[in-house]
C-alpha cells in the first residue's frame, strides 16, 4: 500500500480516528480525576460518540470502497451497523450514569472500556479479511469480558466474567481453526477472493463443510444462537445491568453483521449485491440456518417462561430474538438482509428501554424479581407505561415498530419460497409463547395487588427524557413513511 492509498484510507477512517482520539484523551483525563468525579468520563464518552456519529453522517453518499489494502470496507452495510452500535453505546453510558450498581466507585475506566468496545465493533462490521475479522472479534470479546466482571466484589459478576472467558476462548479457538483451514484451502484471506476460489470448484466439499460448521460455531457464540448460548443467562445476570443491556444489542448486531458479510460474500455466487445465495455445494445451507433459527427461538422462549428474574428473562428473550433475526439469514438476499438491519435497530431501542426500566426499579425498590413488580404500574405510572410499550414491542404487537420489524422478516421469508413456510409458522407460534412471559411483567405491574399501598413514586427528570427518546420512535416512527426501512434497504450494498 503506497502513501496515496494510505492517505485515502485515513480520509475514510476519520470516525474511527475520532473515537480513538477521545479514548486517548479520556485515559489521560481519568488520571487526574478523583474517584467521586470519575463519572465525568461518561459525559466525555457520550460527547465522543456524538462527534463520531457526526463524522459518520458526513460520510453518507461515499461509494463502497476498500481501505487499508482492502482489509476493511467502507460501505452502506457497515455504516448502518456503526450507527446502531454508537447510538446503543451512548444510551448504555447514559444508563450507567444512573445506576446504583456503579455508585461510589471509580468508573472512568468503565466508560473507556465501552468506547474501546465500540471501536472494536466498528472494525468488526467493516472487516473483509480473515485476520482483520479475527482481531476485531477478539478486541470486542476481551472488552466484553472485562465489562461483564466489572463488579469485582460481586460473586455473580465474577462468575459471569469467568464463564464468558471460558466460552469465548473455546468458541474463538474453534473459529480460528476454521479460518486457518479456509486459508489453507483457498490460499487467500480476503473473503472476496475466497469466493473466487470456491467458485472455481477446486476445493474439497467435505473440508468446506467442516470449515462452515467451525465458522458457524464461532459466529453463533457471538449472536447467542443455540447451542452456543449457554453463557448468555449467567453473564447477563451477573454483569452490571447497563452492560447487560449493551451486550444484548450491540455485540449481537455486530455479530450478525460479520456473519452476513462473511457468508454472503465468501459463500455466494458472484456479486453479493445480487439476490443469489449458494452457500456450499452438497449442503442445503439455507435449511441448516432455518433449523438453527427454529431451535434458537424455541429454546429461548421456552426457557424464558421459567424465569422469575427480569434480567435472566430478558437474557433468554435475547436468545429468542437471535432466532428471529436468523430467519433473515435464511433468505440472505437484499430483502432478508434489509429486514435484519431494520430489526437490529428497532431491537436496540426496545431492549435498551426494557433494561433501563429495570435499572430504575432496582434503584428505587432494590429488586429484580418479577413478583416484586406488583402494583408498580400505579405507584410509578410513567415507568409502567414505558415498560408496557417495550414489552409490546418485544412481543411484536401493533402499533409498535417491533411489529413492523417482525413483519419485514416474515415477509422476506414467505417471499423466499414455500419451502420455508414451516419456519414462518414456527416464528408465529414462538411469538405467541413470548407474549406469555412478557405479559407476566405487565400483569404484575397492573393486576397483582401490592402488599402495602404507597404514594406515587417520583422518577428523575432525565429518566423521563430518555424514555421519551426510546418510546416515541417505537410508537410513531413507522407512521411517517418509515425512513428507517428506506435506509436499511439502501444500506444493503456490500463492498466486493
Amino acid at each position: 500500500m503506497d502513501l496515496t492509498q494510505l492517505a485515502l484510507s485515513l480520509k475514510y477512517f476519520i470516525p474511527e480516528m475520532v473515537l480513538t482520539g477521545f479514548i486517548a484523551i479520556a485515559i489521560i483525563y481519568d488520571l487526574f480525576l478523583k474517584p467521586e468525579t470519575s463519572h465525568r468520563i461518561g459525559f466525555m464518552a457520550i460527547v465522543g460518540l456524538l462527534v463520531t456519529l457526526g463524522m459518520l453522517y458526513l460520510q453518507q453518499g461515499i461509494p463502497a470502497t476498500g481501505i487499508f489494502a482492502n482489509m476493511f470496507a467502507l460501505d452502506g452495510f457497515a455504516t448502518f451497523f456503526k450507527w446502531v452500535v454508537a447510538i446503543g453505546a451512548a444510551l448504555a453510558i447514559w444508563m450507567s450514569l444512573d445506576t446504583n450498581e456503579l455508585a461510589n466507585r471509580r468508573v472512568g475506566e468503565y466508560h473507556i472500556l465501552i468506547l474501546i468496545l465500540v471501536l472494536g465493533m466498528f472494525l468488526l462490521v467493516s472487516a473483509t479479511h480473515i485476520i482483520s475479522i479475527y482481531l476485531a472479534l477478539e478486541m470486542v470479546s476481551i472488552m466484553s469480558y472485562l465489562l461483564a466482571g466489572y463488579l469485582k466484589e460481586n460473586s455473580r459478576s465474577n462468575e459471569a466474567s469467568i464463564k464468558y472467558v471460558i466460552y469465548g476462548a473455546f468458541s474463538s479457538g474453534i473459529m480460528l481453526y476454521g479460518l486457518s483451514l479456509l486459508y489453507g484451502l483457498t490460499g487467500t484471506g480476503y473473503i472476496s477472493e475466497i469466493q473466487t476460489q470456491l467458485a472455481a470448484g477446486q476445493v474439497s466439499p467435505v473440508m468446506l463443510i467442516l470449515v462452515a460448521v467451525l465458522l458457524l460455531a464461532g459466529f453463533g457464540y457471538k449472536i447467542s444462537a443455540v447451542p452456543f448460548h449457554f453463557w448468555t443467562p449467567d453473564v447477563y445476570e451477573g454483569a452490571p445491568t447497563p452492560i447487560t443491556a449493551f451486550l444484548s444489542v450491540a455485540p449481537k448486531a455486530a455479530g450478525f453483521a460479520v456473519l452476513i458479510r462473511f457468508f454472503n460474500i465468501a459463500f455466494s455466487q458472484g456479486d453479493p449485491n445480487t439476490p443469489s445465495w449458494l452457500a456450499l455445494p452438497g449442503l442445503d445451507w439455507p435449511m441448516i440456518i432455518a433449523v438453527l433459527s427454529a431451535i434458537t427461538m424455541t429454546v429461548g422462549n421456552v426457557l424464558a417462561i421459567q424465569q422469575n428474574n427480569v434480567k435472566r428473562l430478558l437474557a433468554y428473550s435475547s436468545i429468542a430474538h437471535a432466532g428471529y433475526m436468523l430467519m433473515g439469514v435464511v433468505v440472505a438476499d437484499q430483502t432478508g438482509i434489509a429486514a435484519i438491519l431494520y430489526y437490529a435497530a428497532v431491537y436496540m431501542l426496545m431492549n435498551l428501554g426494557a433494561f433501563f426500566v429495570a435499572i430504575q426499579i432496582k434503584n428505587i425498590y432494590n429488586t429484580e424479581t418479577i413478583a416484586d413488580y406488583a402494583g408498580l404500574g400505579f405507584k410509578a405510572p410513567w415507568i409502567g407505561m414505558s415498560m408496557a410499550v417495550f414489552m409490546f414491542a418485544l412481543t411484536g404487537l401493533p402499533p409498535t415498530a417491533g411489529f413492523v420489524a417482525k413483519f419485514y422478516l416474515f415477509r422476506a421469508l414467505v417471499q423466499f419460497g414455500d419451502g420455508f413456510l414451516w419456519l414462518a409458522m414456527f416464528g408465529l407460534i414462538n411469538g405467541v409463547v413470548s407474549l406469555f412471559y412478557y405479559m407476566r411483567i405487565l400483569k404484575a405491574m397492573y393486576f397483582d395487588k401490592m402488599e402495602i399501598p404507597e404514594k406515587l413514586t417520583v422518577v428523575p427528570v432525565h429518566f423521563n427524557v430518555l424514555m421519551f427518546i426510546l418510546v416515541v420512535p417505537l410508537l410513531v416512527g413507522w407512521m411517517f413513511g418509515d425512513p428507517l426501512s428506506t435506509w436499511a434497504a439502501e444500506a444493503v450494498q456490500f463492498f466486493f
